[in-house]
């Protein structure tokens, strides 16, 4: 097969239509969704979770199995991020309210993505246009941060929680993209990427991607394209600093920055993560002093302290815990 043929056909596998039993780890959301389209009826529903999960994909998947492959005659999909103002709810969305309806269905569909994003003046009028055109409109409203919707819009809608995607299920993906673009992959390097993505897929997919621009998808690759540094070499700068060799420690932290570009709040994030992880050996009194400090200094940082300071301080603040401890051991 041609990689022009293989190409086409991962793009019509990337935006065909899709139907609710396609999308996976979701199987509460979608025995309920189901259920309203054996009825031929929904309430407005407000899809809510951490992104890449399927929100859009099962908002775009009810209407189809709803309306039929020709869906988007009866559904108008605006993206709150961009238009999020009062003047698109009381222009586009009143417009939209008023056309035609469907043959079967006594509705059509409004999706607002990011909705979270709305001002409080359009999420008003929002509340509203819900009441007057709820006989012949639905609205399915999007949000990461639900708790940014004002309460009586959520009031007003069936709230549908999506969790993150299963690492078997991430993972089983990826394998299918790098089986069908030709792609040599590493099993270690697939599990690394979910665990950067926290079972975001669309993100999986980018990183996926961006680790194969340099070459095999490999753990260092991966490393190279997320701006992380290895795990390893950060718990050796741990360790060097516990043991109270602070010149040296200091050194591996400067390294670090440079080499893959960190930032500040980047190294405390991922010293948070080795000091909470298995591959250290740290005594719990000394855990709970190492996070207490991380605190403060990400905190400095956040409000604009310099980083090259607060950070050496971090590492002498360390090697001074680390005097009164016994020896940090690593096992990996």
């Amino acid at each position: 097969m041609s990689s022009q043929t293989l190409t086409e056909l991962l793009w019509v596998e990337k935006y065909r239509p899709r139907t609710l039993p396609e999308i996976v780890n979701q199987e509460d959301v979608i025995k309920r969704l189901q259920q309203f389209i054996k009825e031929k009826n929904i309430p407005h529903l407000l899809f809510a979770g951490p992104p890449g999960t399927g929100k859009t994909t099962a908002a775009h998947a009810l209407a189809h199995d709803l309306y039929g492959s020709d869906y988007r005659m009866y559904m108008l999909e605006l993206n709150a991020s961009d238009e999020r103002g009062i003047d698109v709810i009381r222009g586009k969305v009143k417009e939209f309210s008023r056309s035609r309806l469907p043959v079967n269905i006594p509705f059509k569909i409004i999706l607002l993505d990011e909705s979270d994003n709305m001002t409080a003046d359009a999420q008003q009028a929002l509340r509203r246009l819900m009441e007057m055109y709820v006989d012949v409109t639905r609205f399915i409203l999007i949000a990461n941060y639900p708790s940014k919707i004002i309460e009586p819009i959520q009031s007003r809608c069936a709230v549908f929680r999506f969790i993150p995607l299963r690492k078997d299920d991430v993972i089983r993906r990826l394998r299918w993209i790098c089986m069908n673009e030709g792609i040599r992959c590493d099993e270690e390097a697939l599990e690394l990427i979910y665990e950067i993505s926290e079972g975001d897929m669309r993100k999986s997919i980018n990183v996926l991607q961006a680790s194969a621009s340099l070459g095999d998808v490999n753990v260092s690759n991966v490393f190279k394209v997320v701006g992380l540094a290895h795990p390893k070499e950060v718990r050796e700068m741990i360790r060097l600093a516990l043991e109270g060799k602070f010149m040296e420690a200091r050194d591996r932290l400067r390294e670090l920055m440079i080499t893959y570009g960190l930032s500040g709040t980047d190294i405390i994030k991922q010293v948070h993560k080795e000091i909470f992880g298995t591959e250290l050996t740290i005594p719990e009194p000394l855990r709970v002093e190492i996070a207490d400090y991380l605190g403060e200094i990400q905190f400095r940082l956040v409000e604009g302290a310099d980083e090259e300071i607060q950070l050496s301080a971090l590492i002498s603040k360390l090697a001074l815990l680390g005097r009164a401890a016994k020896t940090v051991k690593t096992t990996k």
